[in-house]
């Protein structure tokens, strides 16, 4: 299957890997669990976009590092919007700092895991978040990646 992602740029990154690697992760991880197109947005914001939404939308302090919001389907679409996703850069860049991992492995992850919450995937309970992280794992295995849970 493949995914139409449009990148939108709305703060200034340290690090960004690149529209075009952001777009290859999330179709990556799309077409590991999807059986139709779709189209995605995936909007980079700093730390204050990111703690607003995060505040309005989910009810969080601060921001955080990936918000994913799915949208209801219409049958009569002529084609399916899977959603937006929001990646605050400089949480992802202070998590990876932090993590001692590289940027473009982050950013990876989080782009995925995005995608996957678009896709219908969560992770609160333990069985849920099992599946969750062995599907991240294995999609970030065949883009490159290290394991992001080790």
């Amino acid at each position: 299957m493949k995914l139409n992602t449009e990148v939108q740029q709305h703060c200034e990154v340290r690090q960004f890997p690149g529209v075009e690697h952001v777009s290859l992760w999330a179709d990556a991880a799309f077409s590991s669990v999807a059986t139709e197109n779709a189209e995605v947005t995936i909007r980079v914001v700093g730390l204050k976009e990111g703690a607003e939404l995060n505040r309005k939308y989910r009810k969080g302090m601060g921001a955080t590092n990936v918000l994913s919001f799915a949208y209801a389907q219409d049958p009569f679409a002529p084609r399916k919007l899977l959603g937006d996703i929001v990646i605050c850069a400089p949480v992802v860049h202070r998590e990876a700092l932090a993590q001692n991992k590289p940027s473009n492995a982050h950013w990876a992850h989080m782009v995925v895991h995005g995608i996957l919450h678009l896709c219908g995937y969560d992770h609160v309970d333990e069985t849920d978040a099992q599946t969750m992280e062995q599907l991240e794992t294995e999609i970030l295995f065949r883009l490159g990646f290290p394991a992001p849970y080790n």
